[in-house]
């Protein structure tokens, strides 16, 4: 992949499943409610100085947010960081930048 060029959209995996998890908690808190369905759908990256990856999530019914979370590079050992998000998607919404 291209260093700072957006990957294609593929399926989610389990990989991607744990890092949507382990920032749920931070969109909970920025939301002011909590997901009972939390299922990773499927992502993009895209690498700059760690990685982006974006990753379409379904949170219940015909609902689905984007998330854009930070991965930074091994040797920094920081937590993933969710850097954005945009609810009030669907399951068709395209993954894009943002």
């Amino acid at each position: 992949m291209l260093c700072g060029g957006v990957s294609k959209a593929r399926p989610a995996t389990s990989e991607t499943q744990q890092i949507a998890d382990e920032v749920k908690p931070q969109l909970e808190e920025k939301e002011g409610k909590t997901f009972d369905v939390f299922t990773a759908v499927e992502f993009k990256t895209q690498l700059v100085a760690g990685t982006n990856y974006f990753i379409k999530v379904h949170v219940g019914n015909d609902e689905f947010m984007h998330l854009r979370v930070f991965r930074s590079l091994p040797h920094e050992d920081k937590p993933l960081s969710l850097h954005g998000y945009q609810s009030s998607k669907t399951k068709h919404d395209e993954l894009t930048y943002f």
